[in-house]
This record gives C-alpha cells, sequence and structure tokens, in this order.
C-alpha cells in the first residue's frame, strides 16, 4: 500500500509541477508584453485572487491530478494482485482462540486426505509417524500405518544395503529420490515440501485454503499456457498443480461428508498441526504445569480444569466482596469500657 501511495503522489507531483511551469510561462509573457503602465495591474493580479481563467485552469489541473493519483493506484493493485496473487480471505479457524486446541479428529481426516490426494507429490520430511501416536491415532494404529511401507537400511553385517517394515521413528516416505526426479515427473515445477508450508507462506492457514479451493476459469482475456491451471491466489495466477480437491474424492472412516470445502480445511488443519505441532503445549503451559502435578495432564483435562479455576476465581472474589460488607459493621464497631462504673 505505501508502494501505491508513494507512486500515486509521484504522479500529483509531476502534473503539479507541470501546470506551474505552464502558468509561469504564461504569466512571463503576458509581463513581457504588456506597458509600463499595466505592470502594478499585473502585479496585482498574480498577489490577489488572479483572473477567473487562471482559477479554473488551476481547479481543472487538481482534479486531473487527484484522478492521475487514483488511477495510478488502482492500476500499481491490480498489477500486485496479478504479480502476488489475489488477497485470500480470513477463515474462522476453531484452533485459534486462546484457550482453544486442534480439532483431532480433523487432523485425522486430513491427514488421510493427504496421504490419499497429497502424498504422490508432496513430501513432509520433517513428520515421523510417532509424532501421530495420541495426536490423530493410537499406538497400535500408528504402528500397522508404519509396516505398510519399505525403508532401506543398513548397511548390514555384510556390508548390504536391505528394506525393512517401516517403524514410528521413521519419517513419511518421500515421494520422489530427488529434486531433479520431481521436477522431471512435474514438468519442471517443484512439489514444495509440506511440512511447514502454513509457516512458509504469507497468512498461512488462509493462504493454503484458499488456494486448493481458488481454482477457477481464465477470465476473458488471460490466456494460460499449455500445462498451467488457473488460480487467482496463486502469484502470477498460472500454477502447475491442477485442481486435487473434489467432492467424494476421498471416503472418510467417521462417515463425515466428503466435499471439497471438508477436505480443504482438514487438510489445512493437519497441515498447521504439523508446522506447529507444539501450539497446545504452548498455549496452556503445559510443561510447567506438570513440574506441579506429579500425573501427566492430557489437554482436555488441562482446558477443563482452567475453565473452572477462572470460574472459582469469580465465586472467590464475589465471597471476599460478601464477607467484607457483612463483617464490615462488626469489625468497624467501637468499644467503650467504662472502668469508673
Amino acid at each position: 500500500m505505501g508502494k501505491k501511495i508513494r507512486i500515486g503522489i509521484d504522479g500529483f507531483g509531476r502534473i503539479s509541477g507541470f501546470v506551474a511551469r505552464v502558468t509561469r510561462r504564461r504569466n512571463d509573457a503576458n509581463l513581457s508584453n504588456a506597458p509600463p503602465s499595466s505592470f502594478l495591474i499585473s502585479n496585482q493580479g498574480l498577489d490577489g485572487s488572479g483572473s477567473a481563467g487562471m482559477k479554473s485552469l488551476r481547479v481543472l489541473a487538481l482534479i486531473g491530478a487527484g484522478v492521475s493519483g487514483v488511477l495510478s493506484c488502482a492500476t500499481v493493485a491490480y498489477s500486485d494482485e496479478a504479480e502476488h496473487g489475489l488477497e485470500c480471505p480470513s477463515y474462522p479457524w476453531p484452533h485459534e482462540g486462546i484457550l482453544s486446541s486442534y480439532d483431532h479428529a480433523s487432523i485425522r481426516r486430513g491427514h488421510q486426505v493427504y496421504q490419499q490426494v497429497c502424498a504422490s507429490c508432496h513430501s513432509m520430511s520433517l513428520i515421523s509417524y510417532r509424532d501421530l501416536v495420541g495426536v490423530a491415532y493410537t499406538e497400535e494404529e500408528t504402528k500397522a500405518m508404519a509396516a505398510e511401507i519399505e525403508v532401506v537400511d543398513g548397511p548390514n553385517d555384510e556390508g548390504e544395503m536391505f528394506t525393512r517394515p517401516g517403524k514410528l521413528s521413521d519419517r513419511f516416505p518421500q515421494p520422489y529420490a530427488n529434486e531433479e526426479a520431481a521436477r522431471f515427473a512435474n514438468g519442471g515445477a517443484y512439489p514444495p515440501d509440506l511440512s511447514l508450508i502454513t509457516k512458509a507462506r504469507h497468512n498461512g492457514q488462509n493462504y493454503v485454503f484458499a488456494l486448493l479451493t481458488g481454482y477457477r476459469d481464465p477470465p476473458a482475456g488471460i490466456a494460460i499456457r499449455e500445462g498451467l491451471h488457473y488460480n487467482p491466489y496463486f502469484p502470477g495466477g498460472a500454477i502447475a498443480m491442477p485442481k486435487m480437491l473434489s467432492d467424494g474424492a476421498v471416503e472418510y472412516e467417521d462417515g463425515t461428508p466428503a466435499t471439497e470445502s471438508q477436505m480443504g480445511k482438514d487438510v489445512v488443519t493437519f497441515l498447521t498441526w504439523a508446522a506447529e505441532p507444539e501450539m497446545e503445549e504452548r498455549k496452556l503451559a503445559i510443561e510447567y504445569l506438570n513440574l506441579i502435578f506429579p500425573t501427566p495432564i492430557g489437554v482436555e483435562n488441562l482446558q477443563m480444569g482452567f475453565k473452572w479455576i477462572f470460574v472459582l476465581s469469580l465465586a472467590l472474589l464475589q465471597a471476599a466482596y460478601y464477607r467484607r460488607l457483612r463483617w464490615s459493621v462488626l469489625k468497624s464497631r467501637k468499644l467503650v469500657l467504662d472502668v469508673v462504673n
């Protein structure tokens, strides 16, 4: 916005300077051609109110400069939108509140969307299977999920590499062996790693959701070359990734209708958790409370406890005020002892 304002002010200054030069030349010409007796009259016209025609010229110049500044701001705004992408809206994510936690059912559904839709192109090299334990799956479910993949390990006693079933400590498998293979399979485009994608993009989760659900037909006058797809939220408007989310693309285990917006919300919740898994602990300071309480405290129990502490604190304040009100008469009594009688 600052850049747009500077360009508008610069255009206004240029037009004002041009009008001032034209006015000065016209005045100089009038003074040079006028007789000496009219010199005082000309000076009065310059120092005073001036002629009506000159006032009209200046008013029109100011109006033109203002219109030019507005048009320049609009032009810059349009160019910024084309260069940086359309500004995405802000969505009411349920985990953004001060005491709000992640929707763990949504995290599980989002992991399912990632596995079935996104994992064929995008990696999550910073996430291990053990990170899902207690968040979206049980330990047994996560072990069974990890055992489905083959991991190259070694060397063994004979100095050879071997494959083994995956373990909880293994990270999510990579879809491609290296970056060159990824670019070759995607027409030169490199699918980014999604481990920190909501932290690596401006307006994080809102941008990712808008991008996943923002595919449109290109408007009139905009040509998208073959192999690219129009998405106004992507910088430049042309993205190599096709539209991946559509109604019914995934069948949820819990029976939730798999609409496009529902899948987008779930996978963005999963990616937000992957980029910030410690959010709940940081927000509720579990690490400090675990130093006080000998047994581990779950997030749900801690949230409920915090709310009860808040309610009881209000009750304590009310009780203290009531006690002060009732006992103020007795505590403020003045006792007089008549030692003579």
